[in-house]
């Protein structure tokens, strides 16, 4: 069902989507977590649940179908409807209702709805990539536990002859070290001179041939042309939407300060200006832009699928 393709991106960004007439999913961040007797570290999630009671419509799933297919919010809406009691229907007969990397609903014996999430599913955007781990226990041992434990190991901490003579060996070496550096001192204190030297006569010579220089330009440099590469694909990643030409302009000039390659895609409906960072023409390649972004840069950024004139 694409409807659930909606409500699958639109968890990744809110923490309540409400299906009108049929109920409502909601989002719960759980911090890392260790577990100290498997071993098993977990990364930060944001786990998925249903509530039956939550059954007004709030307008953020149909509004998001209406923004992406381009439609009015009235068709939108007749969708998430129908897909609602789709759903009920099923349920009614005694079929499981199955959502791609949400969740599974079944109706129970008592007639209540029982949802069972998609476990392995983590819709918290800042967790991309990390998944759950299971980490070598790690042993330690105590130093002291060898203390007469027996002969042998007594035997390793006994302390070696002292040899006389290794006391002169080292006062010959640190004396030897004292005269090289003193050496060192001097040829470091000559070469810095010389370099004095050098430089002033460089410098001197650099002036002379600036106050004689004279630059002409005999001809004007040809006009280069720099083709644009012009915006393509279906999946856009909005950073914004202006009334004023000029306020999109600024946008454009502050996302290229920040390395983006951005494009304005013409007006919407509503006559504003659109903005976007990126274009592409895989969606799975935009979603994952679009996370990103929504990590690190906008939180606010959304996936406008148009095709460009």
């Amino acid at each position: 069902m694409q409807v659930s393709t909606y409500i699958q991106d639109l968890l990744y960004r809110y923490e309540c989507v409400i299906i009108p007439g049929f109920g409502a999913f909601l989002t719960q961040y759980n911090s890392a977590n260790l577990n100290a007797e498997t071993h098993t570290f977990t990364p930060p999630l944001k786990t998925v649940s249903f509530n039956r009671q939550l059954q007004t419509n709030d307008g953020l799933l149909a509004n998001y179908i209406a923004t992406v297919q381009g439609e009015s919010y009235e068709h939108a809406l007749q969708k998430v409807r129908d897909f609602a009691s789709s759903c009920s229907k099923k349920l009614a007969l005694g079929e499981e209702v199955i959502l791609f990397k949400i969740g599974k609903f079944t109706l129970s014996s008592e007639q209540t709805i029982q949802f069972e999430p998609v476990n392995a599913e983590n819709f918290n955007t800042a967790s991309f990539g990390l998944t759950t781990f299971v980490s070598g226990q790690v042993y330690r041992e105590d130093a002291l536990a060898l203390e007469g434990t027996s002969e042998e190991a007594v035997l390793l901490f006994t302390p070696r002859a002292r040899r006389p003579y290794l006391k002169y060996v080292a006062v010959g070496l640190i004396a030897l070290a004292v005269a090289g550096l003193g050496g060192m001192k001097l040829y470091e204190g000559n070469v810095q001179q010389y370099n004095l030297v050098q430089k002033q006569k460089a410098t001197t010579k650099v002036q002379n041939q600036i106050q004689e220089a004279t630059f002409i330009i005999n001809s004007p440099l040809p006009t280069i042309t720099i083709p644009l590469k012009k915006q393509t694909g279906n999946y856009h990643i909005v950073a914004g939407a202006f009334r004023e030409a000029a306020n999109a302009d600024k946008k454009m000039g502050q996302l290229k300060e920040k390395g983006y390659a951005p494009a304005m895609i013409g007006k919407n409906k509503y006559g504003l200006h659109q903005v976007v960072y990126s274009s592409h023409n895989d969606r799975l390649e935009a979603l994952k832009n679009l996370r990103a972004i929504k990590r690190t840069e906008n939180s606010d950024a959304w996936l406008l699928i148009k095709k460009l004139q």
